[in-house]
C-alpha cells in the first residue's frame, strides 16, 4: 500500500511539474511573440523623455509653414538641433545661396528619423547641412550610436534622392559638455571617416574656431548656459561652412525643373 501511494504521489507530482512546465513555456512563447510585434525602430523604443512624438506641435507648426510659404524644392535645407534652429540670421547671411531651416530645439538623432518623412524628404533638397548629436551625448547616449543615427539619416536620403548632398557639421566641443568631449571627438572622428568614404557626403569641422590659441574654449562665443552660441560665434560658422556650401551648390548645379 504504502508503495502504491508512493507511486502515485510521484506520479502526481511529474503531472503537476509538467504541467507547471507547459505554462511557463506557453508564458514565454506569449512574450517573445508580443515582442515580435513591437515596432523594431530605435525611436519607438526611446523613454518617454526622448519621445519624439514630444515634437508634434512643433512638426505641425513646421507644416502649417510649408502651406503658407513653401519653401522651394531642390534648394538647401538646414535640419538638425537648437543650434541650428537659433541660427536667427541664417537666410541672410547665406544670402544668396537658397537656404530654410526645418531644424528643431531639444532634438537627438533618433527625432530626426522619426520626422524626415515630413520635414526632410518632402522638400527634395539639392544640399542638406546636417547638425545633430549634441542633445544625444547630453542623454548618454555612446559615440557609436549618435554616428549610427547620421549614418541611418544618410542612407535613407541617398536611398530616396541620390543626388542630394549632406554637409555634416561637426558636433561642438561646448564647455557644457567638457566632460564628454572625448564621446564628441570619437562621433565627431566616426562621421568624418564616413563622409571620405562617400562623395556625396561632406565634413565641416567648425571646433577650431571655437577655441583660443592657447587650447581653451572661447567662453565670449557662448550664451550662459555655455552651450548655445552668440551672435559672434554664427558670424564664425558663417565665415567656415559657406564658402564650402557654395562651392557644393556650384557643383550640384541648379536644380532640375
Amino acid at each position: 500500500m504504502l508503495e502504491i501511494f508512493a507511486s502515485n504521489w510521484k506520479n502526481g507530482r511529474m503531472r503537476k511539474l509538467h504541467s507547471s512546465f507547459l505554462a511557463l513555456l506557453c508564458c514565454a512563447l506569449a512574450v517573445c511573440a508580443a515582442r515580435a510585434q513591437e515596432p523594431q525602430n530605435s525611436a519607438a523604443r526611446m523613454p518617454p523623455k526622448l519621445a519624439p512624438e514630444r515634437f508634434e506641435k512643433e512638426i505641425n507648426a513646421l507644416l502649417a509653414l510649408d502651406k503658407t510659404n513653401p519653401p522651394p524644392h531642390g534648394a538647401i535645407l538646414f535640419t538638425g538641433s537648437s543650434i541650428i534652429r537659433k541660427w536667427d540670421r541664417l537666410s541672410e547671411q547665406m544670402a544668396p545661396l537658397p537656404v530654410f531651416d526645418r531644424a528643431f530645439g531639444g532634438s537627438v538623432t533618433t527625432d530626426l528619423l522619426y520626422y524626415m518623412d515630413k520635414v526632410v524628404l518632402p522638400y527634395e533638397p539639392r544640399i542638406i547641412v546636417y547638425y545633430c548629436g549634441s542633445n544625444d551625448i547630453n542623454a548618454g547616449r555612446k559615440a557609436a550610436a549618435v554616428f549610427d543615427g547620421f549614418r541611418q539619416f544618410a542612407e535613407r536620403v541617398h536611398a530616396a534622392l541620390p543626388k542630394t548632398r549632406i554637409l555634416y557639421i561637426s558636433i561642438n566641443r561646448a564647455p557644457q559638455k567638457e566632460s564628454k568631449w572625448n564621446v564628441v571627438n570619437a562621433a565627431n572622428d566616426l562621421a568624418r571617416n564616413y563622409c571620405v568614404q562617400n562623395g556625396w557626403l561632406g565634413f565641416i569641422d567648425v571646433n577650431p574656431a571655437l577655441f583660443d590659441s592657447q587650447g581653451k574654449s572661447r567662453l565670449e562665443l557662448f550664451q550662459p548656459d555655455k552651450l548655445h552660441f552668440r551672435e559672434p560665434a554664427y558670424n564664425l560658422l558663417t565665415a567656415i561652412i559657406k564658402p564650402v556650401l557654395a562651392a557644393a551648390w556650384q557643383e550640384a548645379g541648379k536644380p532640375q525643373e
